[in-house]
């Protein structure tokens, strides 16, 4: 099956947006915690062990979305995002952290959610998103808004948490985390998909971020060893590595660790980059779906980080609406 369309969703989406995605050829969603289900944990993503999801939720919100005509390939994030900053810095309570996730883990087998897409960011307390920019009204293309990050900016950005991280402490905590989780996974049938950190720089903050090169990946596939670990390949994140993303897809994707991905338009190289409409951003997105059909992938691309364009009363709702019909053009071009 080719490389499908994807969207992100989450349970406090409405029926009317559900309607929206179906209506411009959305097939399968990658979902994220609702509000409901975020009020279940500690308030402002506090880093408390002794929480994890229900399997009843699960069940609840995989069912909404499949009634509406959706398959559901992941969700991403199972917690706030602050939630396994514990198990990123080795902190006193990471096993209890790890403990809860393998619960977690367990009832997506149960109910039959097959993917957790997860990151290894170590932002600073509050913020309220995983990526960080310096700008996220960057004049792009006809005065539409745009995220970026430049590094003039960015190099300034204090310690996220008290003090610097060495490369090799990362490390450490990384293999220490995914080896306790992969005999879950493997019992569970649930795979872990690795997104790279945004901005792929080497640190920010005083925090290393491991995973901004081919070399990162690999060696996270590696220390893993299981069919069960494997990315979400970020497709801005890696054109903003300055990587050749073809040679990263086939060499991810022969071996079977690509679960699915992102598709967001970037201009330039980090760690100065601007996001963009899919159609004038660096990726070659054509060849790389390409080849992703020839490397057998089964899953889906899922555009994000809209520019905002004039009209927008809904996010970007119109910036998603174009890169849906841009990404579903593509697909068809590629397949025949």
């Amino acid at each position: 099956m080719p490389v499908r369309i994807g969207s992100f969703a989450s349970e406090s989406d409405t029926d009317g947006y559900l309607r929206f995605l179906k209506q411009y050829g959305v097939e399968d969603v990658v979902l994220g915690l609702g509000d409901r289900l975020l009020s279940k944990f500690p308030p402002d993503g506090a880093e408390t062990s002794g929480f994890h999801i229900d399997f009843l939720d699960l069940v609840q919100i995989k069912t909404r979305f499949e009634d509406a005509g959706f398959r559901v390939v992941a969700l991403e994030n199972p917690a706030p995002k602050q939630y396994f900053v514990s198990a990123m810095l080795g902190l006193p309570d990471r096993d209890a952290v790890i403990d809860d996730l393998i619960a977690t883990i367990r009832n997506f087998g149960r109910a039959g959610i097959p993917t957790i897409g997860y990151h290894w960011m170590v932002n600073p307390p509050g913020q309220p998103s995983g990526s960080s920019r310096t700008s996220h009204i960057t004049r792009g293309r006809g005065g539409a808004r745009v995220g970026s990050f430049h590094w003039e900016e960015g190099q300034h950005a204090p310690l996220a948490r008290g003090r610097e991280y060495s490369e090799e402490e990362m490390w450490s905590n990384y293999e220490y985390f995914i080896k306790a989780l992969m005999p879950a996974c493997e019992e569970a049938g649930v795979r872990l998909a690795l997104h790279p950190p945004d901005p792929p720089i080497q640190s920010l903050g005083g925090a290393p971020r491991l995973f901004h090169t081919f070399e990162g990946f690999k060696r996270a596939v590696e220390i893993a060893d299981s069919p069960m670990s494997g990315l979400n390949m970020c497709l801005g994140n890696w054109t903003a590595m300055g990587t050749d993303i073809i040679s990263a897809v086939e060499y991810f994707g022969s071996r079977g660790r690509i679960f699915y991905g992102h598709a967001q338009g970037v201009n330039g190289v980090a760690p100065t980059f601007d996001e963009c409409f899919l159609d004038e951003a660096d990726c070659d997105f054509l060849a790389v779906i390409r080849a992703l059909n020839e490397v057998g992938f089964d899953s889906c691309l899922v555009p994000g980080h809209f520019p905002h364009t004039v009209g927008d009363t809904n996010g970007a709702q119109n910036g998603s609406a174009y890169a849906f019909g841009y990404l579903r053009a593509l697909i068809q071009a590629a397949s025949r």
